[in-house]
């Protein structure tokens, strides 16, 4: 008689995930305890990224937004990717820098937006992205922040992504931002800014 295979007595039962109207609930409480507590635990059920994000819009505890952004990370991928953009346009300083953190860690996500990120019509957005480029492979980085400093009109963009550029990039480089210096050679800053770079990447072996 052929035996019949049964699981171990002390094998613990597979979690059952929380019904997502009382993560919510607890999402939206008063008590701040609850409404960190509910955050961090949506970080491991699926669907929660859309509540997570609309909880930003009126959270004011420093501890909940960070647990709300922790959870966005764990979740990760194109849903959490798809409400963390639109945050680069806040006016809260506190939900720009979690979601510039957040999207660092989601590198395939951040490669599908970086170019129309880069094309965005708010400079403080192209700003925005160009540091995010620093997250990715130094070989993409550097084609994206070449293109960016051949037809980028704001000084202060060109600034961010030649900073970016003498961390990241290679004597190929250096066509790019001579290029650039010739059109901002009246900036008080900018041409500065680029020969410094400039002969940072002439020693580069990269």
């Amino acid at each position: 008689m052929p035996l019949l295979k049964r699981g171990k007595p002390d094998e613990p039962a597979a979690p059952q995930a929380e019904p997502l109207d009382a993560l919510i609930g607890d999402l939206r409480h008063a008590d701040p305890e609850r409404r960190w507590s509910a955050a961090r635990r949506m970080g491991e059920q699926s669907g929660t990224a859309e509540p997570l994000a609309a909880a930003l819009a009126s959270e004011k505890e420093p501890r909940v937004i960070e647990a709300i952004f922790t959870s966005l990370i764990r979740r990760g991928g194109a849903e959490s990717a798809a409400y963390l953009l639109p945050l680069l346009r806040s006016d809260e300083a506190a939900l720009r820098g979690g979601a510039i953190e957040a999207l660092e860690t989601m590198p395939a996500e951040l490669a599908r937006h970086i170019g129309e990120l880069l094309h965005d019509p708010d400079s403080d957005v192209r700003i925005f992205a160009v540091e995010l480029t620093r997250k990715m492979p130094p070989a993409q980085a550097a084609s994206w922040l070449g293109e960016i400093l051949d037809r980028e009109i704001h000084p202060n963009v060109c600034a961010a992504a030649v900073d970016v550029l003498a961390e990241i990039g290679s004597r190929d480089a250096i066509p790019h931002l001579e290029r650039c210096r010739d059109r901002f050679a009246r900036e008080p800053f900018l041409p500065f800014a680029i020969a410094v770079a400039i002969e940072t990447l002439s020693g580069s072996a990269k």
